[in-house]
């Protein structure tokens, strides 16, 4: 793996996802409380959808809509796992998706319980494509990827993605992938079914870059962390789900981010805003890791790092250093912690890592 390898970053891509309909609203083209019937009350399936008279944008991104997960739905892993045996190709579009969950029980009323479920978030790119007039993916490049030059990150719309790091299924899988995922720089699966559920190929320095500006508010005009990190769903767990991104407490303080699975792949990025760090991890098997103890190890490094390199400069300067250039380690060097092939970023203040080559 190189440093500028690629890897699908699962669920990661739902930041992405609810960032562009803040940025929506903030251009006064919706609203996070409009009803979802308003944007795709027309659809010919839209009085089959649990809970279709009350759910809003904002239901459906902290995941309180009460709209069942069709990816739980053993019809959509039989289905899946059949086709790609003849046609690696095949993918479900998202009214396919959709049709999964049509005619089910309500999990609960809007608003009264949490309940991850990837069809929140396809719902809600259908409602950015009737809002844009134009694709998701387009969304999502022109708003975030370019001005901020994501150059690593780039939409998962096809099997053949450039400079893809092989995965390795653990064991048994559900969809009867082999081992490896990728042969002569092909997915051994659709990436293009994941959508606005996901749907991004990363890298951990870009989503370092982005879990800074998200989470300083930086990556928006006008002010968003009031809706963003305020919308938390209620849920008897201690961790919280705002508006794409899971709230965490920690001996360093809160951390915001999100977790990502995509079949071979594991990825984590989580910025703590008291120590304004930013971390990002991606792991090319889909194996059981504990990126949560990964991920705090290495922010205790740096927090580490950074508190020693002050009072060495306090007791020499009365100024203040600058931070430095971003840190990149291989978690090759930190066997104690794990023992897989895999790349990690870390962001301080006023870090810029060079730009590579973006997907197209």
């Amino acid at each position: 793996m190189r440093p500028d390898s690629l890897q699908p970053a699962g669920s990661v891509g739902k930041t992405f996802a609810s960032a562009v309909v803040l940025s929506l609203e903030q251009e006064n083209a919706l609203d996070l409380d409009d009803k979802v019937s308003e944007w795709l009350g027309q659809e010919p399936w839209f009085r089959r959808l649990p809970n279709q008279n009350y759910v809003t944008i904002r239901t459906l991104l902290n995941h309180t809509s009460g709209i069942p997960d069709h990816v739980k739905d053993a019809r959509f892993t039989t289905t899946l796992r059949r086709r790609i045996r003849t046609d690696p190709d095949f993918h479900f579009s998202p009214a396919e998706l959709v049709a999964f969950v049509l005619d089910k029980d309500a999990l609960c009323a809007p608003g009264r319980g949490f309940s991850y479920s990837d069809t929140n978030y396809i719902l809600a790119g259908m409602i950015v494509e009737r809002v844009t007039g134009s694709s998701y993916y387009a969304a999502v490049v022109q708003r975030f990827l370019t001005p901020l030059g994501l150059s690593l990150t780039g939409p998962a719309d096809r099997r053949g993605l450039p400079s893809l790091a092989p995965g390795y299924v653990a064991g048994r899988n559900l969809y009867g992938l082999p081992r490896k995922t990728v042969s002569r720089g092909m997915l051994a699966v659709n990436p293009v079914t994941e959508w606005a559920a996901g749907g991004l190929v990363s890298n951990s320095q870009d989503l370092a870059r982005w879990a800074k500006v998200l989470y300083e508010g930086k990556a928006l005009k006008k002010a968003y962390l009031e809706d963003l990190l305020g919308s938390v769903a209620p849920s008897p767990r201690k961790q919280r789900y705002g508006l794409g991104v899971e709230i965490d407490d920690s001996e360093l303080g809160p951390i915001y981010g999100h977790d990502g699975w995509f079949p071979g792949y594991r990825t984590k990025m989580a910025y703590f805003p008291k120590h304004r760090i930013a971390v990002a991890m991606q792991v090319n098997t889909d194996d059981e890791v504990d990126q949560r103890q990964c991920i705090l190890s290495l922010a205790r490094v740096l927090v580490r790092e950074r508190t020693a390199r002050t009072t060495r400069t306090t007791k020499t300067s009365r100024t203040t250093t600058t931070a430095p250039a971003s840190s990149f380690l291989s978690l090759r060097s930190l066997k104690s912690l794990l023992s897989l092939s895999s790349f990690v970023a870390l962001t301080e203040p006023g870090s810029k890592p060079p730009a590579i080559v973006r997907p197209r």
